[in-house]
């Protein structure tokens, strides 16, 4: 595939010449890689292609390697595709995204090929955060949450988040707290009901955010698992990935008031300012939901993460403990349970198999 792959790279850039740079990374278990590519006689020295290629044998390296995972994999390179070809134009420049300059299919192989974020400025990469740092990234995520607030993620996972409950029976059936298991149905309805629905990002851990030298400016990568949802998925992923148990307890209250504060900017200047006193109070309500149902995914999924901390324990219990007291417990991943207080009924939310 490597002269095809050139010529796809030439002929998308207009460039006389193309040449295989480096390997930026290997695609999770082995579906592919992230490759950059020199530039003669085009606009840009240097663009990045994703070049996804279906491995014969699944190797998943926390060994959840069947055919749900692999499938959850296929439908998530074409929706990152659709992704940058519907939706990512229509970002504003302060929620930045590379620029999509083509699509492409070889047979079963995807080629998706991007502005160089590092030519652009945004060559920092982080794996923790000052508590500047996550505020930027919290202004991210809310400029993002305002411009798609209310829109329907057509092409994009109906529920987004890679993490969600009807993605992962696998991971629930795993879990070896009952009260833990017994509850999740209801986590998972009290977000997918929320009545404010926007567009998420789904994977918002600090690895898929690059920053500019003084990092006072974020843009983000890695969209396959963009969908619908409760912006809350995002904030509570991203605090959990930025962030140490002691930093995400001392914080967390003072960075979810920039991240609102953000927001309601956001929502005013867009001309959805009518909504925002509701939207907050509602997402508000479902932050520590969203913390619970991530730590549920995580004792099913990796019980040892780092991210499973007494802190995120003692916050998932709480929320659980709310739900048995209100009677919103069942039995599978597959229940419709009520939502819990604070969320509200929608017919809107789908989710994603």
């Amino acid at each position: 595939m490597s002269a095809r792959t050139t010529d796809f790279v030439r002929q998308a850039t207009g460039a006389r010449q193309a040449e295989r740079e480096q390997v930026i990374q290997t695609l999770w278990s082995g579906y592919g890689e992230i490759v950059r590519y020199r530039l003669q006689g085009a606009d840009q020295p240097t663009v990045i292609l994703k070049h996804v290629v279906f491995p014969d044998a699944m190797d998943h390296p926390r060994g959840w390697s069947n055919d749900r995972s692999h499938q959850r994999k296929v439908r998530s390179y074409q929706v990152e595709m659709a992704w940058y070809r519907d939706w990512a134009g229509l970002c504003n420049p302060v929620s930045r995204v590379p620029h999509c300059l083509a699509t492409g299919t070889i047979g079963d192989e995807h080629l998706l090929l991007l502005e160089d974020l590092d030519a652009a400025g945004f060559a920092r990469r982080k794996d923790h955060l000052t508590r500047a740092e996550a505020q930027h990234c919290l202004h991210w995520l809310a400029r993002f949450h305002a411009r798609f607030l209310g829109h329907a993620p057509k092409g994009l996972w109906p529920e987004g988040s890679y993490w969600h409950l009807a993605t992962r029976p696998d991971e629930w059936a795993a879990i070896e707290d009952p009260a833990i298991r017994a509850a999740a149905p209801a986590l998972d309805a009290a977000l997918t009901s929320a009545r404010h629905r926007t567009l998420v990002h789904g994977d918002a851990k600090v690895a898929n955010f690059c920053f500019t030298p003084g990092t006072d400016a974020v843009a983000a990568v890695d969209f396959q698992y963009a969908g619908g949802g409760c912006g809350m998925r995002d904030v509570a992923y991203f605090l959990g990935s930025c962030l140490d148990e002691r930093e995400q307890e001392a914080w967390e209250a003072e960075l979810l008031e920039v991240y609102f504060a953000a927001l309601g900017e956001a929502l005013y200047a867009q001309g959805k300012g009518d909504v925002a006193g509701a939207v907050e109070r509602e997402w508000r309500a479902l932050f520590p939901v969203a913390q619970a149902d991530f730590y549920r995914f995580l004792v099913g999924w990796m019980p040892d993460h780092w991210k499973v901390h007494d802190y995120s324990r003692r916050t998932a219990l709480a929320v659980i403990h709310r739900i048995q007291e209100e009677g919103g417990s069942d039995t599978g991943p597959g229940s419709i349970a009520g939502p819990i207080s604070g969320s509200s009924p929608s017919s809107s939310a789908t989710s994603s198999q």
